[in-house]
């Protein structure tokens, strides 16, 4: 291997396999992906230009290259600094990737953060903190439990030494990003505390035990200990309660084959990558396989199952002429297409598009916590600067001016701030899964209380997203409605249409015992022709019924499909029967949901891929007027985007990857559990049962929880209005000054305060 790059920090599995994948697909290179402690390690075997380099880690998940030392030498190593890879991992153990790694769920917490396992460096910081606890006072003030002996300090400096470096770093790197952005919040803010703690303890090591100068100075080694650890703990304890995140872009490209049957001039086949067909090539999908690309039928007939992409309920017929879509299923027939569409110009990767541009453009909202802590970070600045200026000029004691300044530094940064929202974050997400809801994306508590208009898929959403035997009805005195399903199960045994299931399900469920049919034979178009029990017997649509001039009763017909059936007919000796009529099920909570949002003053709104009949039919009887029929995934995005444009906050719920785009780009995605992968992992909040009732859960709960947050930021940070100016000494000229050891109180008892606020957090 002729050139190594390193991608620092990066320690995830599933990102190695991301970027080896990438980058096997540039032209000519092969390249291997290793991981150590600390690092990823690419060999690739040629060079290759940063910019091919970037286009392929692009394809791997949204990386950009912050930096790169490019090089013609063998072996020489390039360090490659990452950001913005949009690709979500387990964080069920508060695990991540390391490195410049961007996360779409609120920032993971809310913040820039640069961790390995946060659950293993808390332990562990956690143990160096106790000897540290013991050996050091608080802010000058002897503890009960406070032990010393002769060298005793050196202990604590060589511990909160370490602890600083290896606690602090995820915060420390989190400060850099976040000023690289000109965006200080939370990670600055205890950036500032912890490192303002220990260089001024280490000036206060020094001036006590080396150099010996008179006066004994304060250290904070205890600060800096206790303050990395509380801020490790919120951390963790927030990525466990919002943690099992996907990677839906991941999802949605697994959607497409691996490879594709390509049709050789000669009329062979040959088996290709997917990455290597081209616009304009045929190639052939068998029976039950993925379609590898947008394309044209030129031969063959097939039903295929749209309903992982488009949201349409039912297979839908597919002959010579008619486009498919890359990702769909192939029906019981092989067909041939002509490549129509690949790569970025694919339906797919148009929605992938969509998807990943709504999620960087939510990804870049600030959290009320991060708010905070930037205004708490340029207030401590300003005004401990400024005491240290005053302070300087008129004592004329450097050693008081600072320490004034770090009092105000160290106050700032109050302990409870870091547990203020964790806490209530863990406490609602082990509340909301008690009702079936999983949190993704704590910044949808924030956000739901401002939400005015819900806009929601039909099909899984609405509906129960698959047919179901709503009518069966004989035409003729001769049979009875048990006969006219028995029949026609009996023939539909043979056929693979999506109408049969819904067919044979009600056979199975009134415990019928089928006949044997013989002959059966597919009507092209139509429906099925046979024998069963020596009778011979068609399965017909109504469009036969006209073709062939037969009468009917064409206001039931009318009537059943105005409520969105799709209606089959049976003829026995050419003599027309009875019927089935099948329809998607509305589910019994949707017209709940209309009515409780309208109470909330919230507009409720349909956005589907089915037909304008059948969503108004849906519509009508659930009480929803706002109605968005027959939309493609841009299109459901657009309406989204049209409701913001007017200063509508919109929550968006769905299951499938037509929802995908939409989910992403509302203010708040919620995903029905039981839709598509790509569905839930472009969603901030997830419906664990399915029922789209607990969407009014999620309401109840978003409410009591963002009161519940902004209590505790007023407990974990609001005394700073007082406690700032008070150890800046404001009321210094009337003997009022606030010590280190009160300002340590203070933060103590705002701890508990938050702590017990975030327990008492009710659904109702």
């Amino acid at each position: 291997m002729k050139h190594r790059y390193t991608i620092s920090g990066m320690t995830c599995n599933h990102c190695r396999l991301s970027v080896k994948k990438a980058l096997n697909t540039i032209d000519g290179v092969n390249a291997s992906v290793t991981l150590s402690p600390t690092e990823a390690i690419i060999k690739m075997d040629k060079h290759v230009p940063i910019e091919i380099f970037q286009d392929a880690l692009s394809r791997a998940g949204d990386f950009t290259i912050e930096m790169v030392q490019d090089s013609e030498h063998d072996n020489h190593q390039d360090y490659i600094g990452m950001a913005h890879m949009h690709q979500e991992h387990d964080l069920s153990q508060g695990s991540i990737p390391r490195g410049h790694i961007h996360q779409n769920s609120d920032h993971v917490g809310g913040h820039m953060i640069h961790m390995g396992n946060l659950k293993y460096k808390f332990w562990i910081s956690l143990v160096l903190a106790i000897p540290i606890i013991l050996l050091s006072p608080m802010m000058g003030m002897q503890l009960p439990f406070s032990v010393s002996f002769e060298g005793s300090y050196w202990i604590v400096l060589f511990l909160a030494s370490f602890l600083y470096f290896y606690g602090g770093s995820p915060f420390l790197v989190g400060a850099v990003s976040e000023l690289k952005m000109r965006r200080p919040a939370m990670m600055t803010l205890i950036s500032m505390g912890i490192t303002v703690s220990y260089i001024y303890s280490i000036y206060a090591f020094a001036a006590n035990y080396i150099l010996q100068i008179p006066g004994h100075q304060m250290d904070f080694f205890w600060e800096l200990a206790t303050l990395i650890v509380i801020m490790l703990l919120g951390h963790w304890i927030e990525m466990k309660a919002v943690g099992n995140a996907g990677n839906a872009l991941q999802k949605m490209a697994e959607l497409l084959p691996g490879s594709a049957h390509l049709v050789q001039p000669d009329g062979s086949m040959k088996d290709i990558p997917l990455q290597q067909i081209e616009e304009g090539q045929s190639v052939m999908v068998k029976a039950g396989e993925k379609v590898p690309a947008d394309g044209k039928v030129i031969s063959g007939e097939t039903s295929v199952n749209e309903s992982m992409i488009t949201g349409e309920a039912k297979a839908i017929k597919k002959s010579e002429g008619a486009s498919v879509i890359g990702g769909s299923v192939n029906g019981a027939g092989a067909i041939v297409i002509e490549i129509t569409g690949t790569g970025e110009s694919g339906y797919l990767a148009q929605v992938m598009k969509l998807v990943r541009q709504a999620q960087q453009k939510k990804s870049r909202a600030e959290s009320i916590s991060d708010k905070v802590a930037k205004a708490l970070f340029y207030i401590a600045l300003t005004i401990g600067v400024i005491a240290f200026i005053v302070w300087y000029l008129t004592s004329k004691d450097i050693n008081i001016a600072l320490e004034r300044m770090v009092t105000v530094f160290i106050i700032a940064c109050p302990h409870a701030l870091g547990l203020a929202i964790p806490l209530v974050v863990a406490r609602s997400t082990s509340l909301g899964a008690l009702h079936g809801l999983l949190i993704r994306n704590r910044n949808a508590f924030e956000t739901a209380r401002n939400i005015s208009v819900v806009t929601m898929d039909k099909t899984g959403t609405l509906t129960e997203g698959n047919f179901r035997v709503s009518i069966v009805k004989s035409l003729s005195d001769k049979w009875d409605d048990k006969d006219i399903l028995k029949i026609m199960a009996s023939m539909e045994v043979y056929s693979n249409h999506p109408l049969a299931i819904g067919i044979l399900d009600k056979a199975k469920e009134d415990k019928l015992d089928l006949s044997q049919a013989v002959n059966i034979t597919l009507i092209n178009g139509t429906g099925l022709l046979g024998v069963v029990d020596g009778q011979e017997t068609k399965i017909v649509t109504a469009a036969y019924l006209e073709k062939n001039a037969m009468l009917y009763d064409k206001d039931l017909f009318k009537d059943l499909a105005g409520e969105g059936n799709s209606i089959s007919y049976l003829l026995i000796h050419n003599e027309i029967a009875g019927l089935i009529a099948q329809g998607d099920q509305i589910k019994p909570e949707a017209k709940l949901i209309v009515e409780e949002l309208q109470r909330e003053k919230i507009t409720p709104a349909m956005l589907t891929g089915d037909n304008e009949v059948s969503a108004k039919v849906v519509a009508e009887r659930i009480g929803i007027s706002d109605v968005y029929a027959s939309l493609l995934p841009e299109n459901k995005e657009k309406v989204i985007l049209e409701y913001q444009q007017k200063g509508k906050t919109v929550m968006m719920v769905g299951d499938g990857v037509n929802d995908a785009p939409a989910l992403a780009r509302a203010d708040i995605g919620v995903a029905i559990g039981a839709g598509t992968d790509v569905a839930i992992d472009s969603a901030d909040v997830i419906l664990v049962k399915s029922n789209p009732y607990d969407i009014i859960h999620f309401l109840s709960l978003a409410k009591n929880t963002s009161n519940k947050m902004t209590q505790n930021l007023w407990w974990g940070a609001g005394y700073n209005i007082i406690a700032i100016p008070l150890a800046a000494g404001v009321l210094a000229p009337i003997g009022i000054i606030l010590s280190p050891a009160i300002g340590a109180v203070l933060m103590s008892v705002s701890t508990v305060i938050v702590a017990i606020n975030a327990l008492m957090l009710r659904l109702k």
